[in-house]
């Protein structure tokens, strides 16, 4: 299935057609529990010898097709799907850091994740060391014998960053430690492919583009399977696991083992999952699968809205400035052009000019009048539906950020954020033309 093409993976992944008379559709299994055909069987789940299903907590054969449609669609070795973005985040964290350990991480985050970094696992004692994009000797300035992972977005959640993804890889490498890139924004590799460039665990809030509808929250986290977990530095994954009677989950799923190097993802359910317990539902997988099978076509009519919006807005009398890696001048447009592939992303912000200026403008007092002035464009925190959603980050979703922290972030006081859809372009630019005009 690897070798296939992205919009035939997106369809077909995963799916269980080995049933004779079977269903086309890959069916809601709605249940807690399954069924064991012995004792013996059930022991060879528990203890991990033989592949299936117990719990729904831990697995379910509709969110197994999903977690091997994402696998494949990033050329990846292993997928665990759970409840939210932030629980990908959660659990890909956690299954390799302890109290003690840090993570150096990006500043141009998303403002859930730099709160979830910054101060929840502050609580359980991980620190993460923040890091400006474009200074990789910083971020290797604070890469100690505890550092356990480098973290950074695709394109970043706040200011768009691209980072230079060669040098993340290289430093990554000469520090033995893994690379975690969040790929929400890169569209489960339609855009961005992180495998490409030497990472080696990637997240989604499949709540975005994947599921693409705005009718599910979901997450997953993605195994490369590509990084040495017995290199010294993990030694959960070496050394016998308490909870399996002393299995090594690196010598029974790493790479000398037959199933392939799917450790750190065999390791995230079974020990993540069980425990922690952010589990997708079967019938949120079922929904993110039919948003996934149609995402490159959503995709396509998202990226051009949104170099069309870009371009319109730049050239508006009303706009200070627009933010979105497609323009030609943007700054990160270069990198843009290198990395991703079939366009530059589906979000944009932008700023208003200020009346002071004597140009007709708006001041920033008037950005809720115009925000609520709008008609088509829906005003909520989300990205990555397929209708146009509008919103003001900075009192919204990094509202947790001090001044400083939002400066850091490329994130200012008059500006407003769009993720594109799929309707008609002309009728999203008559909707934001008319919310001018009657401010």
């Amino acid at each position: 299935m690897s070798k296939q093409y992205f919009d035939t993976l997106q369809v077909h992944a995963g799916r269980d057609r080995s049933t004779s008379n079977g269903p086309c559709a890959t069916p809601i299994a709605q249940t807690s529990s399954f069924l064991f055909d012995s004792t013996d069987h059930a022991a060879s789940l528990f203890n991990l010898s033989h592949p299936g299903h117990i719990y729904t907590r831990l697995s379910n054969p509709t969110t197994e097709v999903l977690e091997k449609r994402i696998a494949a669609l990033e050329g990846a070795a292993a997928a665990v799907a759970v409840s939210s973005g932030q629980a990908s985040q959660f659990l890909a964290i956690q299954n390799i850091a302890s109290a003690g350990d840090n993570i150096v991480s990006a500043t141009s985050l998303y403002g859930g994740t730099h709160n979830q970094f910054k101060i929840s696992f502050a609580r359980l004692g991980i620190e993460f060391r923040f890091a400006p994009n474009d200074n990789i000797g910083e971020f290797e300035a604070k890469i100690d014998n505890k550092t356990k992972a480098i973290f950074i977005e695709t394109i970043g959640n706040s200011d768009f960053y691209i980072p230079e993804f060669e040098a993340f890889a290289s430093l990554s490498k000469k520090y033995d430690i893994p690379l975690i890139v969040d790929n929400t924004f890169g569209a489960a590799g339609y855009l961005f492919r992180p495998i490409e460039y030497g990472t080696a665990v990637i997240t989604h809030a499949a709540t975005k583009w994947i599921g693409g509808h705005g009718t599910s929250i979901g997450g997953v986290v993605v195994d490369c399977g590509n990084f040495n977990w017995a290199n010294g530095k993990f030694p959960q994954f070496t050394n016998p696991s308490e909870s399996y009677h002393g299995l090594s989950f690196w010598d029974s799923f790493g790479a000398n083992s037959p199933h392939g190097n799917i450790a750190f993802a065999v390791k995230a359910r079974a020990e993540g999952l069980r425990d922690w317990g952010c589990t997708l539902s079967p019938f949120n997988s079922f929904l993110i699968q039919q948003g996934c099978e149609t995402l490159s076509l959503r995709m396509d009519k998202i990226l051009g809205n949104a170099l069309e919006l870009a371009s319109w807005l730049e050239a508006h009398p009303k706009v200070e400035s627009v933010n979105y890696p497609g323009l030609k001048n943007n700054l990160n447009h270069e990198r843009a052009k290198k990395y991703l592939r079939n366009g530059f992303g589906g979000v944009l912000t932008f700023t208003l000019k200020a009346a002071e200026k004597g140009n007709g403008g708006l001041p920033a007092g008037k950005i809720p009048d115009f925000v609520h002035s709008l008609e088509l464009l829906s005003h909520l925190v989300n990205v990555g539906d397929n209708k146009t959603l509008i919103s003001h980050s900075a009192s919204t979703t990094h509202a947790q950020l001090s001044e400083k922290e939002l400066a850091a972030a490329g994130i200012g006081a008059n500006m407003l954020r769009i993720s594109l859809g799929i309707e008609n372009i002309e009728d999203i630019k008559a909707d934001i033309e008319q919310a001018l005009r009657r401010v």
